[in-house]
């Protein structure tokens, strides 16, 4: 497993121009509950993070260490001791940070790696000669199965890349729409522990249409039966709970991606926590979603989208009660209390750094969410005064100039700044000119139109000069006799 550090990331804090750190705090100004934020999460996911937060916060490093190695042994995998220890090891050899070494705080269980090494190696030689035996046998269903349990172990003892061609093995031998849709489903969840992002899309565009397509036989078949009353609650129930695994796979790829605006719509779409089954847990908190959706809604929708959508979203407030703070931010932002949302933003940006899923885009979205509050701030004012808002955003005067000037160089605020008073102006706009401008284009726009289609019809007349209409055969036929 590779582990991903995190390098010159900026600070959230509320200048724009603040050095990038490399490492996250902890205390009061950034509080965070190690503790409360793992207990939503199990198995590979649970160390996957716990190995991300040591890399993060060197403060959280030897409590995230200690259950790290407890998550250990209710897995299938000794290689995760050496991955969390060099984990530790690299965030301890940093000069700012002072952390015991790792033999003070745990040891290796060596009773348990040997015997979960003989129990991987029997399990793995006794699949290994089910699957030859099936084959050689060629019972197509056995021969799909034992890739499927194949693809598990591999999965379970940390062999991503044996597990992911087991599973895309099993496809040639899947014989029904529901073992395709089984088939994805565990390779989406392969790749999303992997966080390998590019491979989501084609997986769910697969299982959407094998999804389709179990659905139709399903009611057929429920049709057909006598107890049809009964039947479609439950068909409909697990296309539901399909459908929202696919929804949040497909979130997932538009955020690794950087399409922020995709991502929030099938982020708010996604139904009930329930609906996810297993995958809640297993792959994601119901905490996250109030996160994932709250952010890139924050930072790509308007306000009249975000109001519709996510404040009056019944199914989404329930995952926003797993983090109230979210609430107070959607809140702020909806009222025009920038300054509020910022320190919101700062204050929490321990916990947003700690999601292995979120933590790149971060710093992308706070300054997306920045600039929105920026352009809405100023849109109701012919002029502001700089003094003003800095007050209202919480920066000094030289950095909301700086921050003014970056939204009008790129075309986000129509004005300029006075230097000189630290004055915003808006660029007044000539409305009359506008609408000459506007009319002239749209006759430019119909002379244009009236010309191809004159022109059209003069080589219409021209055709058929050049070809006289064909005469009839009894035409043809009458020609001798008035000849003679």
């Amino acid at each position: 497993m590779e582990i991903d550090y995190i390098e010159n990331e900026v600070s959230l804090s509320q200048p724009p121009a603040v050095q990038r750190r490399r490492i996250r705090p902890v205390d009061d100004a950034h509080p965070f509950d190690l503790d409360a934020y793992i207990s939503g999460y199990s198995g590979r996911t649970a160390f996957d993070r716990l190995v991300h937060i040591i890399s993060t916060c060197p403060t959280l490093a030897p409590q995230a260490l200690k259950l790290a190695f407890a998550q250990i042994e209710e897995l299938r995998d000794p290689t995760l001791y050496q991955t969390v220890m060099n984990a530790y090891d690299a965030v301890a050899d940093l000069p700012e940070v002072q952390l015991p070494p790792t033999s003070e705080l745990c040891s290796v269980n060596t009773a348990w790696c040997e015997e979960v090494t003989k129990k991987n190696q029997a399990e793995r030689t006794k699949l290994e000669v089910e699957l030859k035996t099936y084959s050689n046998n060629m019972i197509k269903e056995s021969i799909r199965m034992g890739h499927r349990d194949l693809g598990d172990f591999y999965r379970a003892t940390g062999d991503y890349i044996q597990a992911l061609k087991h599973y895309t093995k099993s496809r040639e031998f899947c014989s029904t729409s529901q073992h395709v849709l089984d088939m994805c489903l565990s390779v989406l969840e392969l790749v999303i522990e992997q966080r390998n992002y590019a491979h989501i899309s084609s997986y769910v565009f697969k299982a959407e249409g094998a999804l389709d397509t179990a659905s139709a036989a399903a009611t057929s078949n429920t049709t057909a039966g006598s107890n049809s009353a009964a039947q479609p609650p439950k068909k409909s129930a697990e296309r539901d709970q399909v459908q929202s695994k696919l929804d949040f796979a497909m979130a997932l790829f538009h955020l690794g991606q950087a399409n922020y605006e995709k991502a929030a719509q099938l982020f708010l779409k996604i139904g009930p926590p329930d609906s996810l089954g297993d995958w809640i847990g297993k792959l994601v908190a119901p905490g996250d979603f109030a996160v994932y959706g709250t952010l890139c809604a924050l930072a790509s929708m308007s306000r009249s989208a975000i109001k519709s959508q996510l404040t009056g979203n019944a199914i989404f407030s329930a995952y926003i009660e797993q983090e109230p703070y979210v609430r107070d931010l959607i809140q702020s932002y909806l009222s025009s209390d920038f300054k509020n949302v910022l320190e919101l933003l700062e204050r929490y940006s321990t916990r947003h750094y700690v999601d292995i899923h979120m933590y790149l885009h971060i710093y992308d979205l706070t300054n997306l969410i920045r600039n929105v509050a920026v352009v809405l701030y100023f849109q109701p004012f012919q002029t502001i005064r700089l003094d003003r808002m800095s007050t209202a955003f919480g920066w000094t005067v030289d950095e909301v100039e700086k921050e003014v000037v970056a939204l009008i160089q790129s075309g986000r605020i129509q004005g300029r700044v006075d230097s000189q008073n630290k004055i915003l102006k808006a660029r007044k706009a000539d409305h009359r000119a506008e609408l000459f401008a506007r009319a002239i284009k749209t006759a430019a726009e119909i002379q244009s139109a009236n010309r191809k289609l004159l022109l059209r019809m003069r080589l219409q007349q021209a055709d058929l000069v050049v070809k006289p209409p064909k005469r009839r055969e009894q035409d043809r036929a009458v020609e001798p006799l008035q000849g003679d």
